[in-house]
Formats: structure tokens, sequence, C-alpha cells
């Protein structure tokens, strides 16, 4: 049986690979992006570029969208040119973008007028984890539709997981983001601390990330810490997204984040200072700051 035809809107950094992935397991992608040298790339890898999501779209089996944030998904999904205009009944829409739970189930809702199916799958793992296709994919929606898109989600990941009911898998990366923005800072405290000390970065880093300090944060950014290197995988000011939506969700069912409350400042802090375009490990350079180190 030939694979379903794929439309992917959205190239950058996790994008990209991503779509490269399924071209090289065999998918046909059909690509969208606002960015001609990222359609240019798609096209070297054998994909197929369009002149708009109404021309992605167009034909498709499955649509993709992985784009930075909510205004962006409502953007191509709704209006006479979207997605949801477009797709034929019984498409299913893939969103593996990082939005709240709540834009998640209301575009779920819009797209089952138009007879057109829904998973959230946002992901986890960084752009290495998109290049490798070793992404861990956290997915809402119904279980039969889960099934259904499982063989693409297996080219693009290792770990796959139905969290449960549309906007569950957006709930599950919320708390994905907190947890790493959490071990990030404190890998940049403990840095700092190390280094302060005289104590040699990268024998303790090696030996911390072989006791229950360790952590793939530890593991993914330990080049980063010690060289100062701070190319963005993924960027501080899509983290500080993330964390307006972890507070924000977890202000609507009543949960406490004390410590996702400090880390929100800390991230919004390295923001405001210039540092929103560099890889989230740069929380090093926030703690660089307070203990009176020029980063």
């Amino acid at each position: 049986m030939s694979l379903p035809r794929v439309a992917w809107i959205g190239l950058g950094i996790m994008g990209s690979p991503m779509a490269e992935n399924l071209l090289k397991a065999g998918y046909p992608v059909t690509g969208y992006t606002l960015e001609p040298h990222k359609l240019d790339r798609l096209a070297a890898h054998g994909g197929t570029p369009a002149a708009s999501v109404r021309d992605a779209v167009r034909g498709a089996d499955v649509v993709v969208t992985m784009v930075p944030a909510d205004a962006q998904v409502t953007a191509v999904a709704h209006g006479d040119d979207g997605i949801l205009a477009h797709a034929a009944p019984g498409t299913l829409l893939v969103d593996m973008s990082s939005i709240t739970p709540r834009t998640s189930a209301e575009l779920a809702r819009a797209a089952a007028e138009r007879r057109v199916r829904v998973l959230d799958a946002p992901v986890s793992g960084g752009e290495a984890g998109a290049v490798e296709g070793t992404l861990s994919i956290m997915v809402g929606g119904d279980r039969e539709d889960f099934a259904a898109a499982r063989p693409l989600f297996e080219a693009l990941g290792t770990t796959v997981v139905h969290c449960g009911p549309h906007g569950a898998g957006q709930t599950v990366k919320a708390a994905n983001q907190l947890i790493v923005a959490a071990n990030i800072q404190a890998c940049a405290e403990a840095v700092v601390f190390l280094e302060k000390s005289g104590v040699d970065l990268a024998a303790a880093l090696d030996v911390l990330g072989g006791g229950l300090a360790a952590s793939a944060v530890l593991t993914r950014k330990r080049h980063n810490f010690l060289t100062r290197g701070f190319a963005p995988g993924f960027r501080i000011d899509l983290h500080h997204k993330d964390m307006g939506i972890v507070t924000a969700a977890a202000r609507e069912v009543g949960a406490a984040l004390p410590l996702g409350g400090v880390v929100a400042t800390l991230v919004a802090a390295a923001r405001a200072q210039g540092d929103g375009g560099l890889d989230h490990s740069a929380l090093l350079r926030g703690v660089e700051r307070l203990s009176g180190l020029t980063p």
C-alpha cells in the first residue's frame, strides 16, 4: 500500500529535519513555509514546495503543522486560505506545534464541523532529536486517529504515547517544558558554582552525568555549558512562550507552581536582557550576570 500524502506546514529548526525524515521513510511530502530557502532545502531532499497553504493541503491525506505558537496555528488553520477551508473531508490534521491546550481543543471542534480529524502532537527532544528521529511525541485526540497516525510518528520519534483527549498532548508538553526549564536553570547554577569554586568543570559534569543528577538536559547541553556556545536548538523566546502556557494552564486548574513561577521569571529576564534568540541553555548567562561575571 502506498503511504499517505503529507502536507507539511512550517519548516523551521524542527520542522525541516522532521519533514526530511518523513521523506527518508518514503512519505510523499509537499511543504509550505514563509522562508523560500527552506522550500529549496525541502526540494533538495525530494519534497515538493508549495506556494501557499492552500496548494500544500490540496490532495493531502495528512496535514502536519509545526509552527511557533497559537497565533500561527490559528492563522494557517482558519480563514479562506487556511487548512480547514481546503482539506478534504476525512483528512487528518496533526498539529505538532507547542500551543495552549485550549487552542488545541478549539481547533479540534472547528475541524470536526468540516469533517477533518485532529490530533495535537507536540514533541520534545530539540533540534538534535528532530534530526536523529528520536523525538518524544505526546498525543491528544481520538485513539483511532492516533492509531492511524502512529506509523508516521514512528518515522519521527522513538517515544510515541497517546495521552488522552484533545489538548492532552499539549498539557503534557507544558509539563515537559516546566521540567526542562527548571533542569536547565539548575544545571546553569551548578556550572557557575563549580567554576567559581575552582573545580574542573568537564570532570565535574562527567561525574554528575553518571549519578542521580544525570539527565537528558545535562547530556544534550554539556557542550554548550563548556564552550559557552548557544546556537539555537530551542530558543529562549520559544521557551518563554511555553512557560506562559504552563503557568496559565496551571492557574486554570488550580495547580501551584512555586518553582515554575521563579523559573518563568528567569526565562523572561534572559529574554529581556537580549538573549531571546539564543538556545535555552543560555540561561547560564543569567546566572553569570547574577554572580558578577560578564557573559
